[in-house]
């Protein structure tokens, strides 16, 4: 209760500081690429990706055909 008249008083309130603009790019290219709107994309999955899948999807389906313990 002793601190009754300070909740009363107003705030502080913090000003935000000012950030100084960054310099440009030193690659011309790097500007061209970051504004185009697609970007680079998603990449491709490698094949050796897609067959494991399969593999794992083959042995969910016929578990007797495991290939792994052959």
């Amino acid at each position: 209760m002793a601190n009754k008249a300070l909740a009363t008083r107003q705030k502080k309130q913090v000003t935000p500081t000012r950030v100084p603009p960054s310099p440009p790019p030193r690659n011309p290219v790097a500007v061209a690429a970051k504004a185009r709107a697609g970007g680079a994309g998603p990449h491709a999955k490698p094949q050796s990706t897609e067959r494991q899948a399969a593999k794992r999807l083959l042995a969910k389906i016929d578990p007797k055909a495991d290939p792994d313990q052959s």
